[in-house]
């Protein structure tokens, strides 16, 4: 496979087996440990599905890595390609899940563990423009600053726009950072010299690149996100005048097109034929074959 084919870890089906199959353990132990700036012993990932067996793809979904760390404290990670207006409630509804699940009936609170939401978006967060490209959030006394409330709360921020322009700038979190955004740069391949979980990481999607069906999971995977991010902004354009249902299936008709030929124009070279390619794209026999003439 050619460099430039290797599947992006952008990609939340992509992300979640690369950091969340069991196996992935020391890859995902370094990156917390990164991310969080402490000491991590242990890692349990046997939460997470094993997507290359169970992933079903007529369903859109949330794919989130969920990791038990030290034997007592639960961490939820989240890839969002797609912005949206609520991910900030959206963070802490999930977080809130994530934490009040672990008490079951006749449990006493004092059983509820530390409880850690991490996104990492590939945008930038309304409201957190002047920000750094890492925040941790907490719950502290309004006056008071310094004091928090409880420990049990923590929720993480990494947006990767806002890593643009540090290419030199060192730090091992930068370096994951990089990776995740573009496994290719040259500070990536640099950097694998000296980190070994790293390298790791990128030999396994290097791995996972070249299977097959990982690699239509991931074309099915951006298909959904494309028609639900593009029925949903027309929906938005439309729903002033016309209702907020009409215009979301408005904007499910119109589409992306440009977005729709590049997906085409990419399964064509590797070899689909063209009536999967109308069931993904959802283009006509004629856009494709159009496709088959210019390429």
């Amino acid at each position: 496979m050619a460099e430039n084919e290797i599947l992006s870890p952008k990609i939340d089906v992509v992300f979640q087996v690369l950091f969340g199959e069991p196996g992935s353990e020391r890859i995902t132990k370094r990156f917390l440990e990164n991310i969080l700036g402490e000491k991590i012993e242990t890692i349990d990932l046997s939460k997470n599905p094993i997507l290359r067996r169970e992933y079903k793809t007529d369903k859109l979904g949330t794919l989130d890595v969920i990791a038990k760390i030290n034997g007592k404290e639960n961490c939820n990670i989240e890839m969002q390609v797609g912005k949206e207006d609520f991910i900030l409630e959206r963070i802490l509804y999930y977080w809130s899940r994530v934490y009040s699940k672990q008490l079951k009936k006749g449990n006493h609170y004092n059983k509820l563990e530390r409880t850690i939401a991490i996104l990492i978006a590939d945008f930038e967060l309304k409201g957190l423009e002047e920000l750094e490209y890492i925040t941790k959030w907490k719950i502290i006394e309004e006056k008071n600053r310094k004091l928090i409330l409880t420990d049990k709360l923590e929720i993480v921020i990494l947006e990767l726009k806002k890593i643009k322009g540090k290419e030199r700038v060192e730090g091992e979190l930068l370096d994951w950072l990089f990776f995740i955004d573009n496994p290719n740069s040259e500070r990536v391949k640099e950097k694998m010299k000296e980190n070994k979980e790293l390298k790791e990481a990128n030999e396994k999607l290097q791995t996972m690149s070249e299977e097959e069906y990982m690699e239509r999971m991931a074309w099915f995977r951006e298909k959904a996100i494309l028609e639900y991010n593009t029925g949903m902004s027309g929906a938005l354009r439309r729903g002033r005048k016309e209702g907020m249902e009409k215009g979301r299936k408005e904007g499910l008709i119109i589409g992306d097109k440009e977005a729709k030929l590049q997906i085409a124009s990419k399964l064509l070279r590797k070899g689909e034929d063209i009536k999967t390619i109308m069931e993904i794209t959802d283009l006509t026999e004629q856009e494709i074959q159009a496709l088959q003439v210019n390429k």
